[in-house]
């Protein structure tokens, strides 16, 4: 308990000072919004990794992997692929360079000043807003579940809400007071601790079971464990996976693979970090450090998560889910506090708290600018310089409240449909309006405000009244309908039946990319003379 302790006072300290260092360089709007635009290749890669993977990717879905095995990895290829390749190499550069061209600060502020629309700007800042709390609070979950695992029993051995204040303090004070670079600065640090353990988690659990041959060999010879419920929602094996056509398949293909592995291109915290940086050199740099950073971020959490199974039941004779008494949240915790040496505990738990730290303090002030500049601002003339960063100041505390707030009354086993839930709003909402906005000048204002409304309301629509876990919970269908989803009218088993494990990304998102080029296609382009404005940097 005191190695744990004495760790996390160091570590604190450290992103105390970073954040210090960040205060101190931070003296106007854009220091505050976009450090400066001076970032290094470094600091941005993990930065933007490490405000991409947190408790979220480690607890909640290296505990979903205790689940569903090694079918999530597939998740891992597209985060590297789609999430680091793609996003910096074909997003990156072209936002960084219209973000300069339009002197946008912010993520909504460049797709407003890319289609010359207040509605725009103001619509897209309310959404993420309004919904970023809740991925916020997956994260914040997810951190302190493990703080509460791990200090049980012992003299500060704190209950859950009570750890949810004290994590949100902590965190608050570096990031209402310093901006994006102390976030960035804390953020490559933090990324750094979180690397160095999660390649240590790897090895120590391969050399539990054996090997990698062995630790995979065991593993698929445990297929019959595999729960009863499970197996008929569609589970296989921890290594086999699931049924495509079944509602675990389509929960892990859909919702978790598809709605994450595509939404990480529409998320307005990483979108940013592309205008942090003076040149498109420092991308092409970030390419490299961020895949690596996360095939050992996700990889290694994923490939842990499924692999518990076999050292549970080779330790104590369960499988992970029955050692978490049926939270799935705590499997990753258990884990490290049953299997891995002590010294390592407290090493992991620093790790987590880092992962932690970085993600909120990034959605934190991601949440709280689109609150102050793209809405607020937008009505109200507050001055320029020490008038703004204190309304964006102002915005940030807002948004921490009210994750405070969700993280308080969610549920348990949340925090991976949580995340994946913010993930796939974004990408029905944004990303067609986005990626074609930096690619296509035929993409007009009227096609972008129908794309983004009409994506964000297919998206809702499908979450209120026809994927089973969000639609039961909130009740708004059984008490329009009688039926917790529309798609249980059909006869089980049939197609429609199996719709309400259908993620509504899958429905959303082409339909706001039909909509955008459908009706910028008979709609009224833009001006030349503001096309001419959006390329000018991009040639």
């Amino acid at each position: 308990m005191l190695l744990k302790a004495l760790a996390i006072v160091v570590y604190l300290g450290v992103v105390f000072w970073l954040g210090f260092v960040g205060w101190k360089k931070t003296k106007k709007s854009t220091d505050y919004m976009l450090a400066g635009r001076q970032m290094n290749p470094f600091i941005m890669a993990m930065s933007y990794g490490a405000t991409f993977v947190s408790t979220s990717a480690i607890i909640g879905f290296g505990g979903a992997a205790g689940l569903f095995g090694f079918s999530l990895l597939w998740l891992t290829f597209l985060t590297i692929f789609v999430g680091v390749f793609v996003a910096m190499v074909f997003f990156g550069k072209r936002t960084r360079r219209m973000g300069l061209a339009l002197d946008s600060h912010t993520f909504p502020e460049l797709l407003g000043r890319r289609y010359g629309s207040r509605f725009i700007q103001q619509f897209s800042g309310c959404t993420i807003f309004l919904f970023i709390p809740v991925y916020a609070a997956a994260v914040l979950i997810g951190i302190c579940r493990m703080l509460e695992v791990s200090f049980a029993g012992t003299a500060i051995g704190l209950p859950y809400e009570a750890w949810l204040i004290v994590v949100t303090g902590l965190i608050a004070l570096y990031v209402v007071t310093g901006g994006l670079r102390a976030v960035m600065y804390t953020d490559a640090f933090q990324g750094t601790l979180m690397a160095v353990m999660m390649g240590i988690l790897i090895y120590t659990t391969y050399s539990l079971l054996g090997g990698v041959t062995e630790a995979h060999q065991a593993l698929t010879d445990m297929a019959s464990l595999m729960p009863a419920k499970l197996q008929q929602g569609g589970m296989i094996g921890w290594t086999q996976g699931a049924h495509f056509a079944s509602p675990i398949g389509l929960t892990i293909y859909t919702t978790i693979v598809y709605g994450v592995g595509f939404g990480v291109l529409a998320q307005p915290q990483l979108a940013v970090r592309f205008m942090t940086v003076p040149s498109d050199r420092e991308l092409n740099r970030a390419v490299l450090i961020g895949g690596i950073f996360i095939l050992l971020m996700t990889g290694v959490a994923f490939t842990v998560g499924a692999l518990s199974n076999a050292v549970f039941m080779q330790e104590f004779g369960k499988i992970s889910i029955v050692m978490a008494k049926g939270n799935f949240d705590k499997i990753i915790p258990l884990y490290i506090e049953k299997i891995m040496p002590p010294w390592f505990t407290g090493f992991f738990l620093v790790a987590m708290f880092a992962a932690a730290m970085s993600t909120m303090s990034s959605q934190y002030h991601v949440g709280g600018t689109s609150l102050a500049r793209d809405f607020f601002e937008q009505f109200i003339r507050f001055g320029k310089g020490e008038n703004t960063m204190k309304l964006n100041r102002l915005g940030v505390v807002v948004t921490v409240c009210m994750t405070l707030i969700w993280a308080w009354v969610l549920p348990g086993s949340i925090i991976a449909r949580a995340t994946a839930f913010f993930f796939g709003l974004c990408a029905a909402s944004f990303l067609p309006i986005y990626a074609l906005g930096l690619y296509w000048k035929g993409m007009t204002k009227t096609g972008a405000k129908v794309s983004m409304v009409g994506g964000f309301a297919a998206s809702m629509f499908w979450l209120l009244f026809v994927h089973l876990k969000e639609s039961a919970a909130i009740g708004l269908c059984k008490a329009l309908t009688g039926l917790d989803s529309l798609a249980m009218a059909g006869a089980k088993g049939s197609w429609v039946w199996l719709l309400q494990w259908l993620d509504p990304n899958v429905v959303a998102l082409p339909v706001s990319l039909v909509l955008a080029v459908g009706v910028s296609l008979v709609t009224r382009p833009m001006t030349v003379r503001h096309l001419q404005a959006c390329w000018a940097r991009i040639g």
